[in-house]
């Protein structure tokens, strides 16, 4: 089952039809206003806010029709913004775009300021009022809230277009990702080799294709308590599910199980809430397209890099693959594998350090990064860091680099080969064998 937060996220019409609904509500009670005590509380209000009811047609008609317009100009302006996310970062940086709070607020605020206006208009008529009313300043209260909601936009959206805007974002999203797995290993984690069930084994089958985006271990874990049994989950979060392809192993002596589908998700595309391999990838894939022929951008893909350290160092203090959840009285209930460490720091680096091969600015970067990683990751993690040191070094152009590039490269892994204690490469005497 979707989490509420990302199904608020996800569904980027339901801020501005809130505000819209509020707006109807603001309309309601400004003509009720209007009609049964604006004539009694006279004296309080300034006359300089009161208009009588033709005057206020004439300008609640000219507001909304600004409003129309400056609404259809935020939309066209998120529209523009969209498209260049895709061409120049990554087909999924969009997302992290419309999906935000400020985005879906200005639109919100704009819908509904164009609805008051609207309303108003309808509802201000000569037969029924007789007196003066106070709907049309309230409307054009409105409309400078939101000139200067358009005012903040502008400021957003060029702040926004700036890659390390959406780079702080993206690295925000996996440091979240991080601190969930963080929080659920502090409070339930046994060891893989006392999981042994030994109750009767019931599996439990994906009703429809997509992927894995939400798992609720939490509540599966007082599910599996509730019901007295014990709950294998086979998939990874991110994996693709087709249909007909086992889910879980339900292990209860009960010939029958309760369902278990509000515990999971499967959707069409991948989201990163869960999913610490997607997160990454985000960040990666922004990388790429930096050194991509069409734009050869390396000091962004450098920037990236290195900020990738320390994200690389913080998910070494997960403990990967096999994760036992106990219930509160210490029995096993739920067993789910994560990824492994060294899968994810591999795909992490595998599509990049092809691309970057023959650039020493992107191969230093790299290194750097696994510099950062290794001194801030436990030492059981130092292996993997420099296998995957030795696949970037055993893929690089050797034509493309020259003298001082080679001097460059082997004093950033004999700095990393002293942090992971292992012998460093010389990079000359690999050159040569080669030849």
């Amino acid at each position: 089952m979707k989490p509420v937060s990302y199904t608020l996220k996800e569904k980027v019409w339901i801020t501005p039809a809130l505000y819209g609904i509020g707006a109807i509500i603001l309309s309601l009670a400004s003509f009720y206003l209007d009609l049964y005590l604006v004539e009694r509380i006279r004296g309080y209000i300034p006359t300089i806010f009161l208009t009588d009811v033709k005057v206020g047609q004439t300008i609640l008609g000219i507001l909304t029709a600004a409003m129309l317009t400056m609404t259809t100009f935020t939309f066209s302006t998120v529209l523009v913004v969209l498209t260049m996310y895709t061409s120049q970062f990554s087909p999924r940086a969009p997302e992290n775009f419309i999906r935000s709070k400020t985005t879906k607020h200005v639109l919100g605020i704009f819908v509904a300021g164009f609805i008051y206006n609207m309303l108003s208009l309808l509802y201000i008529r000569e037969d029924l009022f007789d007196h003066e009313i106070l709907t049309t300043s309230i409307g054009i209260f409105l409309v400078f809230f939101c000139i200067a909601t358009f005012a903040y936009y502008i400021h957003f959206v060029a702040s926004n277009v700036q890659v390390s805007t959406l780079i702080n974002k993206l690295i925000k999203d996996a440091e979240g990702v991080i601190a969930q797995y963080t929080e659920l290993h502090d409070k339930n984690y046994v060891t893989l080799d006392k999981w042994e069930p030994a109750k009767k084994r019931h599996i439990i089958t994906a009703e429809s294709a997509g992927y894995l985006q939400f798992l609720d271990l939490v509540r599966l874990v007082e599910f599996a308590e509730k019901q007295g049994s014990e709950i294998e989950v086979l998939p990874k979060i991110g994996d693709y599910i087709y249909e007909g392809k086992p889910l879980m192993h339900v292990y209860t002596d009960k010939d029958e199980h309760s369902p278990v589908d509000n515990f999971f998700t499967v959707g069409d595309e991948r989201v990163a809430e869960q999913d610490l391999g997607y997160a990454i990838q985000k960040i990666i894939e922004v990388a790429i397209r930096a050194i991509s022929p069409g734009r050869q951008d390396p000091n962004t893909a450098n920037d990236i890099l290195v900020r990738l350290g320390p994200l690389l160092g913080k998910m070494g203090q997960l403990k990967t693959d096999g994760l036992v959840l106990t219930d509160d009285a210490g029995k096993n209930r739920v067993l789910y594998r994560f990824s492994s460490y060294s899968d994810i720091v591999y795909r992490a680096f595998y599509q990049i350090s092809y691309q970057g091969r023959s650039d020493i600015s992107v191969l230093s970067a790299m290194t750097d990064s696994l510099i950062i990683a290794a001194a801030t990751a436990p030492d059981m993690r130092h292996d993997t860091i420099w296998k995957t040191q030795l696949h970037i070094i055993e893929g690089l152009n050797e034509a493309a680099l020259k003298s001082l590039d080679w001097k460059l490269l082997q004093a950033k892994i004999n700095e990393l080969a002293a942090i992971v204690q292992k012998n460093p490469v010389d990079l000359k005497k690999m050159k040569e064998t080669e030849k």
